[in-house]
């Protein structure tokens, strides 16, 4: 309303302007003219004068307006907090997800991961072989409101067979929440996951979860995260008890302790009681003696040797502020979000092929960190999750495709929640919005409305599996073409080709196994087609630096090896095991491999 405002107090001006005979009816300024317009509101000195006051005080207004329109922009973006939660597989990921939802009010009852009769499903596991395996395959978008903040939660499969897709959807985030089980401690795929994170350069939030079962000692689990991880570990609240003795978390920021009603299932808002001192008579009757005792015992040697808050050290990876609590039982989470609201970092500047690009520029900027296909089974169509990384989005702007060097107009843009949608008039750096994809994106590609710009890459890694796909119906091809293709759009799996002109199917690779069981079920489930595989005896891939001109001369020389090409038509080799690749090192030494696909 505000810009329609200043448009018609723009408008109206002009046509003030035109009146007094400054502005030709094709638009030209004529200022030479002014001294010879005869006008009705008097001398032409007078008029001139008073066109003169008029153009300056338009001018003024105008600059001031587009001062007032950046510090909207900018406004705006300093309200998004985008995060990804990266977790082992069972540590809660997406329970506690779940009950970030329900703090933020964008869901009424917390979903469950296995839900039983008439309960709610999660949110984030809306396809059917998520629901039937009570697993996270495929990143999601949430977007919700808390406390006049515009949250991008950006849920990850936290199973190790779909590590790529968890690698795509962190180089969207600006913040990382890990997720610990207080059982485990530090599990392989978050120490793997964190290695990216540590990559790309992220701030780091822990979250231990599973405090109201059997779990380690808190000073131990911190002293474990400082050692593996490198990272000096802040606690913020700290548990009280554990297990079925788990009374709740104290707030070393506020000084005040939480307590929690349990209730079953942590379908509804758990309600808190604050309690101001550890001395306070309160407590009396609420928390067993010998807990109390060992809670101040506790944070008199946290207060000795932990080191106080510095978000400077937080922004630069050397600090983690720690939360402890139970996303199944609402136990500390609104600690947790109120806190991360207040440290975690804004939209920040990316890397492209033009320097930093900063996230409040003027121009609109973006790229494709995801594609998923028959997210709304209705219309099977394809959506292209972007990053909002610079400046504005509005409905209907023409941007830069830069990959294509052509103008696209996007003209459908949604805010994403799961497989819901709806249309968005606009959208800030640090929002994640979708577009349907009639094949146009590609995973990595930038849009701009500014000059040619190019974001980091997003690179494929090693698969470790391989399977010819087969369509055993014939009258089934378009579709078994049709859902191969879209699945390697979206980084469901990778696809490689034979050389051979008697081999037309495709290969399959993948990271794990699992994934070729999600291509099987979503082929016939979206597509419906009934595939087979068949194994290769290959364990390793390698990509040729160099690519034809290097690969040519390789053919009919390779022991334990064989030549396929991507769906980029790049060169790629793959190696019966790890032995045949070191042979192939000492007989072609001046050929390199690469482990990653080359951007």
């Amino acid at each position: 309303e505000a810009m329609a405002a200043r448009v018609l107090v723009l408008v109206a001006g002009l046509l003030q302007v035109q009146s007094f005979g400054l502005i030709a009816p094709s638009g030209t300024l004529r200022l030479s003219q002014c001294a010879q317009t005869s006008c009705l509101h008097g001398s032409r000195a007078q008029q001139s004068k008073r066109s003169s006051s008029f153009l300056t005080s338009l001018t003024l207004s105008g600059t001031a307006a587009a001062a007032a329109s950046d510090a909207d922009i900018s406004s705006e973006i300093r309200r998004r907090r985008t995060f990804a939660i990266i977790s082992h597989p069972d540590a809660g990921k997406t329970t506690l997800t779940e009950k970030l939802l329900l703090y933020g009010g964008a869901v009424q009852e917390a979903g469950a991961v296995k839900a039983k009769g008439e309960r709610r499903r999660a949110t984030s596991d809306w396809m059917k072989i998520e629901q039937e395996r009570g697993i996270s395959i495929s990143s999601t978008a949430l977007q919700f409101e808390y406390r006049g903040m515009q949250m991008n939660l950006l849920d990850t499969p936290g199973h190790e067979d779909f590590s790529e897709d968890t690698y795509r959807t962190i180089a969207a985030a600006d913040n990382a929440v890990m997720l610990l089980d207080g059982a485990k401690g530090l599990e392989a795929q978050t120490l793997k996951l964190f290695d990216v994170v540590k990559l790309r350069k992220l701030p780091l939030f822990t979250f231990i979860n599973k405090m109201d079962r059997p779990s380690l000692e808190p000073l131990e689990l911190l002293d474990t995260i400082e050692k593996t991880l490198g990272v000096v570990p802040c606690p913020m609240t700290w548990p009280i008890g554990s297990g079925d003795r788990f009374q709740g978390v104290y707030d070393r920021v506020k000084k005040k302790i939480y307590l929690f009603e349990r209730v079953s299932g942590g379908g509804k808002k758990a309600s808190e009681v604050q309690i101001d001192d550890l001395n306070d008579s309160k407590l009396v009757g609420l928390i067993p003696e010998e807990l109390l005792n060992n809670l101040r015992e506790e944070l008199e040697i946290l207060d000795e040797i932990a080191e106080p808050l510095d978000i400077d050290k937080v922004l630069e990876q050397k600090q983690t502020p720690v939360w402890f609590g139970s996303g199944y039982n609402n136990f500390g989470i609104q600690n947790f979000l109120d806190s991360f609201l207040e440290i975690s970092q804004g939209p920040r500047g990316r890397t492209s092929t033009d320097g930093v690009i900063p996230p409040d520029s003027t121009e609109f900027s973006g790229f494709v960190f995801k594609l998923q296909a028959n997210m709304d089974p209705k219309h099977r169509d394809r959506i292209a999750f972007v990053r909002v990384c610079s400046g504005k989005f509005e409905k209907d702007m023409q941007v830069l495709h830069t990959r294509t060097g052509k103008t696209v107009r996007l003209s459908a843009p949604s805010k994403l929640f799961a497989q819901r949608r709806e249309t968005v008039e606009s959208a800030y750096a640090g929002d994640i919005i979708g577009f349907v994809n009639p094949g146009a994106f590609a995973i990595g590609d930038t849009i701009t409305t500014g000059k040619k710009i190019q974001y980091e890459g997003i690179p494929s890694f090693s698969p470790e599996f391989f399977n010819w796909i087969r369509n055993p119906n014939p009258s089934k091809q378009k579709n078994f073409k049709k859902g191969i293709d879209q699945l390697r759009e979206e980084g469901a799996v990778q696809v490689l080709y034979s050389l051979s002109d008697f081999e037309i199917d495709p290969v399959l690779a993948a990271v794990g196994q699992l994934q070729f069981e999600v291509v099987e079920s979503r082929m016939l489930a979206e597509y419906g087609v009934e595939t087979r595989y068949e194994p290769l005896p290959f364990q390793v891939a390698r990509w040729v630096k160099g690519g034809w001109p290097v690969a040519d001369k390789l053919k009919g020389n390779l022991f334990n090896a064989q030549i396929f090409k991507d769906a980029q038509e790049r060169p790629v080799i793959l190696f019966k095991n790890q032995w045949a690749v070191d042979n192939f090192k000492e007989k072609f030494a001046d050929v390199e491999l690469l482990n990653v696909a080359p951007l």
